[in-house]
């Protein structure tokens, strides 16, 4: 990656990588670093009463490695357990210091320190489960008479001539298994979205997703969710594995995505 320096000839090795935006009065570690294979420390830049967090990076390499993507995260996250945090997309580079202020914060700041006061005392966390394969294979097959028949159909057929009953139980099961997503995000969140002030549901990133879902939780009812979840993983915990993450930088209810152009 370089950027453009506006002169013949020149490429700019050093690019200013804007995480997210905080408020003005944020102060950082002396030892937090960023991103990268030589990383910068890690500052805020200020103007008005906001701020951006950043660190410079170095662009005679591309950006865009798994230890990238999960030090952006991993920022995000730790400013958000302690700070309103905006986060901007991954890859967000400005060319100076000065470009942050000029095409970032300056143009949006009261947009941004909008946004900022809304999620104050705010925090996303993710509830998360995945079905045991043979758990919920065992409850299809129970409670699907289609999927028990060409179960039972396959068994007694050769290889061959299996195939297409093997086939069509797969997507009997592909379909069973996405009504249980279903409703099990419901039954989730009937426990857990009473502490939450606004949640969404994600789409399921596996086949054996069982739950899938954001909520943006304030900091004070953060061990009543924890016990919600607690209740649910324990009366799930045969047929899928539960998880809670959080406190997160809320990236599903907020759309900061600008990079200076």
């Amino acid at each position: 990656m370089a950027v453009d320096t506006g002169q013949a000839g020149t490429e700019q090795r050093v690019g200013v990588y804007v995480y997210g935006l905080v408020p003005e009065d944020v102060e950082v570690a002396e030892d937090a670093r960023g991103l990268g294979d030589n990383p910068g420390r890690l500052e805020v830049i200020r103007h008005g009463e906001i701020g951006a967090l950043v660190s410079e990076v170095a662009l005679d390499r591309p950006l865009g490695t798994p230890d990238d993507l999960v030090k952006h995260q991993e920022l995000l996250d730790d400013t958000a357990a302690e700070v309103p945090v905006l986060p901007l997309r991954f890859g967000a580079v400005l060319a100076s210091r000065d470009a942050v202020v000029d095409e970032l914060l300056a143009p949006h700041h009261d947009e941004f320190l909008d946004a900022l006061k809304q999620i104050d005392g705010l925090a996303e966390y993710v509830v998360k489960g995945r079905y045991v394969e043979q758990a919920v294979l065992r409850e299809v097959l129970e409670e699907n008479p289609d999927a028990a028949r060409l179960r039972d159909e396959i068994r007694g057929m050769a290889e061959d001539a299996a195939r297409d009953a093997q086939i069509q139980l797969g997507e009997v099961v592909q379909n069973a298994i996405a009504a249980k997503f279903e409703a099990d995000t419901r039954v989730a969140l009937d426990a857990v979205g009473p502490m939450s002030t606004l949640s969404v549901v994600r789409e399921p990133t596996h086949d054996l997703d069982a739950v899938h879902v954001a909520l943006l939780v304030e900091n004070d009812r953060r061990e009543e969710l924890e016990q919600a979840a607690t209740e649910l993983a324990d009366r799930w915990s045969r047929r899928l594995v539960f998880r809670l993450l959080g406190p997160l930088a809320p990236y599903d209810f907020v759309t900061t995505t600008r990079s200076g152009g």
